[in-house]
């Protein structure tokens, strides 16, 4: 009976794999062997744990920051901020580049939704750096890359529900974050300057005539415009929660009203806009949800197996130092990434873990950010990178999933860089909530 947790959650897997919806075969499975475990009992125990997550006040903040999200994308601040970026950089080689990840840095932060911020930038940026010369390996790259900046820069939607499932504070988790997400920014300029100064080719200037209008009063009043509004919505969302003067999900309500508020100030809200925001945030956050009531029937079979103090004993028996386990989850989670999304990553594997790194008595704020970016490079990982698809789908003909695939490729190691600076330098993540503590 031992061997039953893995049998388990080997069934799961392999039902995954094969293609089956995440939510329902995590239902499905689960109910089948609760049944054979604990009986009838199965069904007076699952709706505790369903009402338990329904009623849970931290993971409100999801469908509040989606609908923040997809409210902001209809407002028309990401075109404007990538015309005003394109043109503040366009006399540097690199310059269109530069300010896509700019931009993407800003609509992580504002947003948090990698589709929304991926599908803008391939619609607005894509075809003017092809046109311009850019080469479409580099263009498709650092597209793909900086829409995924949302995964770790708060206000993430991830690290809402990492903190969730890892029970640790998300404010705490936001903050954390902070260094990291930036880190990974330097690395992406780090890149893009080095194209500049290598292959200078692949990354042409603007032409002086197209930047002859951007001066005087007229810059002025475009880089106000794109930038100030934007600012005080992530000053208002963030600002709030580092201050403590609300918490995430408080926060979360501060930037769906303030997303609302730009969108009238812009004149582009109407009940059509209304109608499409509220529909896009209820099909998003109800898959959320349907997979989180999946996984909690999922955690509720598996611990009541004893699965969770069958894998400690595991490990702790195998005599594999914490370094060492810690490299395991990584390489799992980073290899799951080809196949499944993040959501499935971190309410089926990361609940497994976490005891296990209690034991160990590792911080478990630092191992949330390490799965977070872990999970942000799932985004980018082929055949299943959701990012990948994103800017497929609203790509111009001549760009080929294989330019994308090579375009990907030096951020997917960048990404992997972040990664092992955090895991070796745990102060990168950890300093900042400590001081703002004291």
């Amino acid at each position: 009976m031992e061997a039953l947790p893995l049998i388990f959650f080997a069934v799961v897997l392999i039902m995954l794999l094969l293609g089956f919806p995440v939510a329902f075969t995590l239902g499905g499975v689960s109910l089948i062997f609760g049944l054979f475990i604990f009986g009838l009992n199965f069904f007076n125990l699952l709706p505790l744990r369903i009402w338990g997550i329904m009623s849970n006040y931290i993971l409100l903040a999801v469908p509040l920051f989606i609908y923040m999200g997809v409210m902001f994308e209809k407002s028309g601040l990401a075109e404007e901020l990538l015309e005003t970026m394109a043109l503040l950089f366009g006399k540097l080689r690199g310059g269109l580049a530069i300010s896509v990840l700019a931009v993407g840095t800003l609509l992580a932060a504002a947003t948090g939704i990698v589709g929304a911020t991926v599908v803008t930038m391939g619609v607005l940026s894509l075809p003017t750096m092809l046109k311009k010369g850019y080469d479409p390996e580099v263009s498709t790259g650092i597209i793909s890359a900086s829409g995924t900046l949302g995964q770790i820069i708060p206000p993430s939607i991830v690290l809402v529900l990492l903190g969730s499932v890892l029970n640790i504070s998300v404010g705490d988790l936001f903050i954390a974050a902070v260094f990291p997400g930036f880190i990974l920014v330097f690395l992406y300029l780090l890149w893009i300057i080095y194209n500049a100064l290598f292959n200078p080719k692949s990354v042409p200037a603007m032409p002086a005539e197209e930047r002859a209008n951007f001066i005087g009063i007229v810059k002025l009043k475009k880089v106000v415009t794109a930038f100030i509004i934007p600012f005080f919505l992530i000053l208002a969302v963030l600002g709030s929660i580092f201050a403590g003067i609300a918490s995430p999900t408080e926060a979360a309500a501060i930037g769906a009203f303030g997303a609302t508020c730009l969108t009238i100030i812009r004149g582009k809200f109407n009940l059509t806009t209304l109608k499409e925001v509220m529909e896009r945030t209820t099909t998003l956050t109800s898959m959320a949800f349907t997979i989180l009531v999946g996984a909690a029937a999922f955690g509720l079979v598996f611990r009541g197996m004893g699965g969770d103090r069958y894998l400690t004993e595991l490990i702790t028996t195998s005599n594999l130092s914490p370094n060492h386990f810690l490299a395991i989850v990584m390489v799992i989670i980073f290899v799951a990434g080809f196949f499944i999304d993040f959501i499935e990553i971190t309410f089926i594997i990361v609940p497994v873990v976490a005891p296990i790194f209690i034991s160990l008595n590792i911080d478990l704020l630092w191992i949330g950010i390490l799965i977070a970016i872990n999970l942000q490079t799932s985004f980018l990982t082929p055949p299943f990178g959701f990012s990948l698809f994103y800017l497929k789908g609203v790509a111009p003909k001549s760009i080929t999933t294989k330019h994308i695939y090579k375009g990907i490729i030096p951020y997917v190691a960048i990404q992997l860089t972040g990664l092992a600076l955090v895991i070796f330098f745990p102060d990168l993540a950890l300093w900042l909530p400590k001081f703002l503590s004291n």
